[in-house]
């Protein structure tokens, strides 16, 4: 099967490309079909998510922060004060800091990741569920 395709790409390569101009039936056609096509949703979902979650209401930039004190006190706070999360406050929070260290991925510097790492262990520490 390989080989056919091959043999396919040869061909398709081989032959002159020849500019033909559509009929303003074809065009026509063409546009009522795109007219019903979806949108595609915005490539940034993630970023949506962590600024307008329904669970926390965050601090801009509180994952750029210097140290995971910080990051854990502003996690622990804005999940104590939010009236919309659907579960505890520190489920909340690590949830929130679990998604955003998911979601960078490999991207994600060495040392920023063992900083929100830490981020982990200090908001364990501010809940007392050690």
């Amino acid at each position: 099967m390989a080989a056919h395709k091959k043999a396919t790409r040869k061909t398709a390569r081989k032959s002159p490309r020849k500019s033909v101009r559509k009929s303003a039936a074809q065009s026509t056609s063409t546009a009522r079909r795109t007219r019903g096509a979806r949108k595609t949703p915005s490539k940034r979902w993630s970023q949506r998510v962590t600024k307008e979650s329904d669970a926390l209401d965050l601090e801009h930039g509180v994952f750029k922060q210097a140290s995971a004190k910080k990051i854990a006190a502003s996690l622990k706070a804005s999940a104590e004060h939010s009236t919309r999360r659907k579960s505890g406050a520190y489920r909340s929070a690590l949830s929130m800091l679990t998604f955003y260290i998911n979601r960078a991925g490999r991207t994600l510097p060495k040392a920023e990741r063992s900083r929100l790492e830490r981020a982990k262990v200090e908001l364990k520490h501010q809940f007392g569920r050690d």
